[in-house]
């Protein structure tokens, strides 16, 4: 495994992370609203950091310059995607063509498809992750983003391997940017019981765990160690979140040292 990337000084006891592009130690980081030119400036700062960049919610429908913000995160050797809402948007009015055009205008490699908002039958779903995985990877959202929507504990990891089986390169499972439903509780607590069965059933490298919040985390970390996937990231948060995964900060400075 080689490194992310060059250290300013030597340091040892430093867990490795392995190069982009990469199929493990992914963050994955949500842009809600940047500019190209705040786009350009996170480049710089943690493009060395960050493997994919969502354009939340249905954000990419009014965002300005959007081609252009694409082009800069694929400069950065950072793989831009429209996020599941986007994908739901188009579904529920029957438009998945013009979903798929609108994708391969954009020239996207990666695609997020998601019933977190609206209802698809499981079988809807599957049939559009094998549809879609033909035109890009797709990474699949699972769970609702409805707090009075429950799935029950042993459903998650068997949605979660059919989606696999059918196509999706990953499946996330959901937080919202709020990081207080799905995965969590609604005071941002991890759900034990539901996150247990999940790490029981499939396998880490498969799951991108969204983790908006710090505690969240350090969570995921110390359970799964520094090359588990996590997403929902803050732009602000990618350099300070990859500090965590090797130990750089308080709350993981007592992980890899020798016992």
């Amino acid at each position: 495994m080689r490194s992310l990337m060059e250290l300013n000084f030597d340091l040892p006891n430093v867990p490795d992370r392995p190069g982009k592009p990469r199929d493990f130690g992914l963050t994955m980081v949500m842009d809600k609203g940047l500019s190209v030119r705040q786009a350009e400036e996170f480049v710089k700062s943690s493009g060395d950091f960050t493997d994919f960049v969502k354009l939340g919610f249905g954000t990419a429908l009014i965002t300005k310059d959007l081609a252009a913000k694409l082009e800069v995160y694929r400069s950065g050797n950072i793989r831009p995607y429209f996020g599941g809402t986007l994908f739901e948007i188009f579904w529920v009015r029957n438009m998945l063509d013009q979903y798929r055009e609108l994708v391969s205008r954009y020239k996207l490699d990666l695609l997020e498809v998601s019933d977190g908002t609206i209802t698809i039958a499981h079988e809807d779903k599957l049939r559009c992750i094998e549809v879609l995985s033909g035109d890009a990877q797709v990474l699949s959202e699972v769970g609702s983003k409805l707090s009075g929507k429950i799935i029950p504990v042993q459903e998650w990891s068997g949605m979660m391997q059919t989606e696999l089986k059918a196509g999706a390169w990953k499946v996330i499972a959901e937080a919202r940017e709020s990081g207080t439903i799905g995965i969590y509780n609604p005071d941002g607590s991890a759900n034990t019981d539901l996150i247990s069965d999940i790490t029981e059933n499939i396998e880490n490298r498969d799951v991108i765990w969204e983790a908006p919040l710090k505690s969240q985390q350090v969570y995921f970390i110390k359970m799964l160690g520094a090359n588990v996937n996590l997403g929902n990231i803050a732009p602000d948060e990618a350099l300070a979140m990859e500090a965590l995964r090797i130990g750089l900060r308080g709350d993981t400075i007592m992980d890899y040292l020798p016992v």
